[in-house]
């Protein structure tokens, strides 16, 4: 699987800009897809926190370039390299960072194919039947082999956090998002039923679902496509997505972000087996 660039994100604030206690201090959080756009965001804002993060992905300069941004700013960050749809590798790194740090806190999964390997953009009477099984058989994979290695550990400790991360296209109404939109309702599906077996052991499992971040790269690249199939400028097509929510501003990887942290908290104890809508109006419950 390929991971979104990271090349377009905001730099958060450093750990000694903050001030007050940092919501994440000594927890434990892994990142998959941490080289990508929202995974590095995540994993910086994580870090910033206070949270020692463990960085994982398939793309080693990538890592080590977040990595270095995360410790420059005297945050703690770990890397390996992991294929997040190969069952034994997933559990067996989880295993071995339970034996280093004893414990694990927070675990997201933000790894993902390219939108044009799923026909991000084109409809459903025109998208293939392999493109659209595309984020079946990655996304939606990925996120149960991930989360399961991770519930098997938090429910002997008997507390952590699974985040999962969706989009608006979840709630359907979104053209050509037809494939995403299927295997995001599969992860928002997910994210009850896993909770409801292990949330009595004081893990919580909570599903994420943001607005269209426009500083992603698998947003850009279908903004692209769009503005091509259309004929029309890309600005134009960035400003349709701000226009597309109740607040009229677009959604950054920062954004997403910050919600994640505010999840990943003890200040949001009592949410799991929830989706907290972060697309301002856009995709309705």
């Amino acid at each position: 699987m390929s991971h979104m660039n990271a090349s377009l994100e905001k730099q958060p604030l450093s750990p000694a800009s903050r001030s007050g206690a940092r919501i994440l201090e000594h927890k434990c959080a892994l990142v998959f897809g941490a080289s990508g756009s929202i995974g590095s965001a995540i994993a910086r804002e994580f870090a910033a926190e206070g949270a020692r993060v463990f960085l994982v992905g398939r793309t080693k300069s990538g890592l080590e370039a977040v990595a270095e941004q995360i410790n420059a700013n005297g945050g703690a960050a770990q890397t390996a390299m992991v294929d997040v749809l190969d069952d034994a590798s997933v559990s067996g790194y989880l295993d071995s960072i339970v034996k280093q740090t004893g414990k694990i806190d927070i675990v997201v999964d933000a790894t993902g194919p390219l939108a044009k390997e799923y026909g991000n953009g084109k409809i459903a009477v025109e998208l293939p039947v392999e493109e659209f099984m595309v984020p079946l058989t990655t996304i939606v994979k990925a996120r149960f082999i991930t989360a399961r290695a991770a519930a098997r550990h938090m429910v002997k400790q008997k507390s952590g956090v699974i985040i999962f991360v969706t989009g608006s296209p979840a709630r359907g109404h979104v053209p050509g998002a037809t494939a995403i939109g299927a295997a995001f309702g599969a992860i928002e599906n997910l994210t009850e039923n896993l909770a409801f077996e292990v949330s009595p052991f004081g893990v919580r499992v909570v599903c994420l679902r943001t607005l269209a971040n426009i500083d992603s790269r698998t947003i850009q690249d279908s903004m692209d496509a769009i503005a091509r199939k259309f004929s029309i400028a890309k600005d134009q097509a960035m400003a349709q997505i701000a226009m597309s929510n109740f607040l009229k501003v677009p959604a950054t990887v920062q954004d997403t972000a910050n919600a994640a942290v505010l999840i990943a908290s003890d200040r949001a104890r009592m949410m799991t087996a929830t989706v907290v809508n972060a697309t301002a109006g856009a995709a309705m419950d």
